[in-house]
């Protein structure tokens, strides 16, 4: 049963990173399968979730250190346009979060751009929680 909640943290705190994860997938299945507390698991997935976002945030903080090197894959016209966007949408962006392929790299622009981390692990949470939650709630519904 442990190892269920533990499979579930590593696939929602590794796709919340840049890695090409489904943590909603896994949820389901446990969700399926019956042997495991809902609440539970939701706390589980989120948690992995939001430190995995709190992992891009840090690289964010430190990702212009960086900067200038061969091997950085951000050019400096990227970067200026994230912070850009960033600027004119501010931290309410960080309430998409949860979308598949831009909310990764919104967690990295939050750190990039100095996001207090009160306030981002509030938004951050907030979002990833309700992600889960909606694919709980359609997997009850429709299973």
């Amino acid at each position: 049963m442990i190892a269920g909640y533990l499979g579930l943290f590593l696939a929602a705190f590794g796709a919340a990173t840049l890695l090409p994860l489904q943590s909603e997938a896994v949820l389901v299945g446990l969700l399926l399968s019956g042997h495991y507390s809902l609440w539970l698991l939701l706390g589980v997935a989120t948690l992995g979730n939001v430190l995995g976002s709190l992992v891009n945030w840090w690289l964010g903080r430190w990702v212009e250190h960086f900067k200038g090197r061969r091997w950085f894959p951000v050019s400096d016209q990227q970067l200026d346009k994230a912070r850009r966007h960033y600027q004119r949408w501010g931290h309410w962006t960080l309430l998409l979060s949860w979308v598949p392929i831009i909310g990764d790299p919104l967690t990295l622009v939050a750190g990039v751009m100095r996001e207090p981390l009160w306030r981002f692990l509030v938004i951050v949470s907030l979002a990833k929680l309700a992600r889960y939650l909606v694919v709980a709630l359609m997997t009850h519904a429709y299973f």
